[in-house]
Formats: C-alpha cells, sequence, structure tokens
C-alpha cells in the first residue's frame, strides 16, 4: 500500500510496496507517483481531480522498478481528508502481473446504511491484512487457525460490502471505526517493533 498526496506525491509506503519497487524508501517517499509510471501518467490532472470525487477508483498501469524493470500492477484508490483537513489517497495493489483490468470508478458500493461495524477481533485481522502479512502469518499473529483467519476476513467484507482484501483495507481504513481502537492505531501498533527491555 501507498499514501498518496493531493498533489500524486508519495507520502508514505508499506513494506510490501517497498518490496515492489526494490526496498528503498527515501527513493520513493517525497518523490511524484506518475514518475513511476511506465509511458507517464495514467490519469490527467483533471481526471484525477474527477476520480478523487468518488469514494474509490480503481486502474491498471506498469510501473518502473528502482533497477529500471517494469512490472503490470492493478490498484485501488480510496481517497480520504484527514483530521488536519489534507486530503490523502490510499493506494492499495490488488493484483501484480499481466492481467488486465479497466480504470473505473466504483459506483456499486453498498450504500451507507447497509455497513456493519467490524467487531475488534475483524479489526485486528484487517490491520493484519493492511501490513500485508498472509493468512498464515496472520493465524500466527493472533492466534487462531488459517480457517478463522479466512472467515473473519469474509465476515469484515460482507459487513462493509467489499469485493477484495484490498478494498476491504481501503474501506476499514477511510470509513469506519471498530468497537474500540480505530484501525489506523491498530495498524501502527502492529507495525511498530516492540521495545526492548533492558535488563
Amino acid at each position: 500500500m501507498a499514501l498518496l498526496g493531493d498533489e500524486r506525491r508519495y507520502v508514505d509506503v508499506n513494506g510490501a510496496y517497498l518490496q515492489l519497487f526494490g526496498n528503498v524508501r527515501e527513493a520513493l517517499v517525497g518523490r511524484p507517483a506518475w514518475e513511476s509510471v511506465v509511458d507517464g501518467p495514467v490519469l490527467s490532472r483533471t481526471a484525477w481531480e474527477a476520480a478523487l470525487r468518488q469514494p474509490q477508483f480503481t486502474g491498471a498501469a506498469r510501473l518502473r522498478r528502482l533497477d529500471g524493470s517494469a512490472v503490470a500492477v492493478e490498484v485501488a484508490a480510496h481517497p480520504e481528508v484527514v483530521t488536519t483537513g489534507r486530503r490523502l489517497v490510499l493506494l492499495v495493489v490488488l493484483h501484480v502481473g499481466h492481467r488486465r483490468m479497466r480504470p473505473r470508478v466504483d459506483g456499486e458500493m453498498m450504500p451507507a446504511g447497509g455497513r456493519r461495524a467490524l467487531s475488534d477481533r475483524e479489526a485486528d485481522v484487517v490491520a493484519c491484512v493492511a501490513l500485508g502479512m498472509s493468512g498464515p502469518e496472520i493465524a500466527a499473529e493472533l492466534s487462531v487457525s488459517h480457517n478463522t483467519v479466512r472467515t473473519h476476513v469474509r465476515n469484515a467484507m460482507d459487513k462493509l460490502g467489499a469485493r477484495t482484501r484490498a478494498q476491504l483495507v481501503a474501506m476499514a481504513l477511510g470509513e469506519f471505526q471498530p468497537s474500540g481502537q480505530d484501525l489506523k492505531s491498530r495498524i501502527r501498533a502492529m507495525d511498530d517493533p516492540p521495545a526492548s527491555v533492558d535488563d
């Protein structure tokens, strides 16, 4: 996942996104995202502004890695305005490879009244998904079975009306608060290394 600013520059990226590009955070953060796209931006500035007015949108592009090689990706994007008033876009890679999907703006989302809040455990699982963990890794992290992880993911997707895990993360981060700690705080807590204890 990557977080883009209003001006289409990388604000932050997670470990999985770094692996896709070559593990050099400093080479991405602050850089215009369109510089990573083979043959230039997928959307014009006007089309980007129009897409930002939608709850989410998807697209496909060929991205140039730091080593110069290219990779085809499909992405989902979820714009939101954070508490400081700054507009950010959560960009989630849905697929890496050559399968192509048409860029589209999602107009088929479940109406807000049809969505339900995530349970604390569902929010924990979604936070792990957001960190790029696999099902078995999530199961080990939360001390549950892999099938239980699948059930929580499926239930969270049903509650929010998400069609993919990436869309689930984008929707959960952008719009929904689980019953306790917010999802962004859960992700930060899980992503931070544990504090060392001096003996």
